[in-house]
């Protein structure tokens, strides 16, 4: 990856990539506009959307590096994350509020874990409705912001690892593994739909891009001390 001790790059011309840790409540285009406007480049792009309310690994590209997106979008990708059993939200996160409770009290650890197990492998997944997935040219979730569901294409998707890390009912922590196109928060719903009971994702982090680390990206204000560096460098030598 990158080392992003090293100062002065070609933002706009060869381009960048760049490895971000990306904040809670934040979108993905947000980091891409910040990217913009820190570096003055307009050619800006990212490899895998990470939905607002889960952090971790973003990876963005500029200039001509933009052309190599593809190649970090197809690799799996790791998440880690704990979700709340017994909880609905037409979201299937923190996005939305509870519209769904259900009793918990049948639900065993082995039952988790067998439920887990049966999520691991290929499978049909229809993306959420809160997504940016597009319809008619507008994200998924402006319809669903708007009470409008409307048809989403499913699609193929391989789960290699679902691994529950903790039970501490009614919470589960766990780490999964997949391909690109996966939708955690489908998975989880799926999850507790298996189980009888229903959960949402309360947090959700990615830690992988392939051989990529999350340990080895900026954070925002990481990014904005880094840019300040590199021009306080340009003018040094201008």
């Amino acid at each position: 990856m990158s080392d992003h001790n090293i100062l002065c790059r070609d933002f706009s011309g060869v381009g960048e990539t760049l490895f971000i840790d990306k904040p809670i409540d934040w979108t993905s285009f947000d980091v891409v506009k910040k990217v913009k406007v820190l570096f003055e480049v307009q050619k800006v792009g990212h490899a895998g959307t990470l939905d607002p309310k889960a952090t971790g690994l973003l990876i963005v590209c500029t200039g001509k590096k933009t052309k190599s997106i593809d190649q970090f979008v197809d690799l799996e990708k790791e998440y880690r994350g704990i979700c709340v059993l017994g909880k609905r939200t037409p979201s299937y996160d923190t996005e939305t509020q509870v519209h769904e409770s259900n009793d918990i009290s049948s639900v065993t650890h082995q039952s988790i874990l067998n439920i887990a197990s049966s999520l691991i492998g290929k499978q049909i997944q229809i993306p959420p409705m809160y997504s940016a997935v597009k319809y008619g040219g507008m994200p998924l979730y402006k319809y669903a912001r708007a009470g409008r569901s409307v048809e989403r294409v499913e699609r193929e998707i391989n789960v290699v690892k679902f691994e529950v890390q903790k039970i501490s009912l009614p919470y589960v922590e766990f780490c999964v593994v997949c391909s690109k196109g996966t939708y955690i928060r489908s998975l989880i719903d799926e999850f507790g739909s298996r189980l009888g009971c229903g959960a949402m994702v309360s947090s959700l982090r990615r830690t992988r891009i392939g051989n990529y680390n999350v340990s080895d990206a900026m954070t925002i204000n990481q990014l904005i001390d880094w840019r300040n560096d590199c021009f306080a460098e340009e003018l040094r030598y201008n």
